[in-house]
């Protein structure tokens, strides 16, 4: 796509439009493609990087450039960059329907990938495939949501998936070390969270080996510093308690 803007004789390339609507009005900035996810993320700090030029259009493509009055009455100043700024962070990147079906073809495979990479069968502990997810998600009929993390879209998956097939989070496997005049107290608040104990082990000092659903991992840390003061110990031995292959479908 190239963009001739009169106004200013700047042959503008590689453009990828950025657009909001304040006041009535539509203002548009002019980015170059695939940096304004980068910016957004935080990874690109250098404006300059992210944008073609700092001035505010009405209408990119026909080089028409926004009006000192309706910036001040929209944005409350006439600064281009800091109105630049607010649009590329608030604003709505407008992609062609050819690029939108990339896009959204690309989130589910990483949604699935990131649902093969955290679940297993409960009965195999084995993984499943990506290519397995992916064909569990279009059975389920699911349907990427563009402006939601694929992290965040992975654990709906994981859920809607439970109903229909045999699938769980992978168990993180943990190690306590608890004082013993404080155990039996914190065993008992600790026994909701966990899945499966192990090894339960009393010597000078209470050890544990249990096996948890990650998503506890953080209230079952801060309950341990709480209920020890700190001097009980924690250790992750494996991120993922899984068996070795893949899990086919029968």
């Amino acid at each position: 796509m190239s963009i001739f803007t009169p106004t200013n004789q700047i042959r503008l390339t590689n453009v990828a439009v950025v657009r909001m609507k304040r006041a009535g009005k539509r203002f548009e900035i002019a980015c170059y493609k695939n940096k304004v996810v980068g910016w957004r993320s935080g990874v690109l700090k250098d404006l300059d990087e992210v944008l073609q030029t700092h001035s505010v259009f009405v209408n990119v493509s026909k080089g028409q450039v926004a009006k000192k009055e309706d910036l001040i009455s929209a944005f409350g100043t006439d600064d281009q960059t800091e109105i630049c700024k607010q649009i590329l962070t608030k604003g709505e990147v407008q992609v062609s329907d050819k690029e939108r079906h990339t896009q959204l073809e690309q989130m589910f495979r990483d949604i699935a990938t990131i649902v093969a990479d955290k679940c297993v069968n409960p009965e195999t502990k084995r993984p499943y495939t990506v290519i397995l997810i992916e064909r569990a998600m279009k059975d389920i009929h699911y349907s990427v949501k563009p402006n939601k993390s694929t992290k965040q879209q992975a654990l709906e998956v994981i859920k809607q998936l439970e109903e229909k097939m045999k699938i769980e989070r992978a168990h993180m496997r943990l190690r306590f070390i608890l004082p013993v005049n404080e155990e039996k107290k914190l065993k008992e608040k600790l026994k909701p969270l966990i899945k499966v104990v192990e090894i339960e082990d009393y010597n000078q000092q209470l050890e544990i080996v249990c096996l948890i659903d990650p998503g506890c991992f953080r209230e079952i840390d801060e309950l341990r510093k709480k209920e020890t003061k700190g001097k009980g110990s924690l250790e992750v031995l494996n991120l993922k308690d899984v068996e070795e292959g893949d899990e086919k479908f029968e």
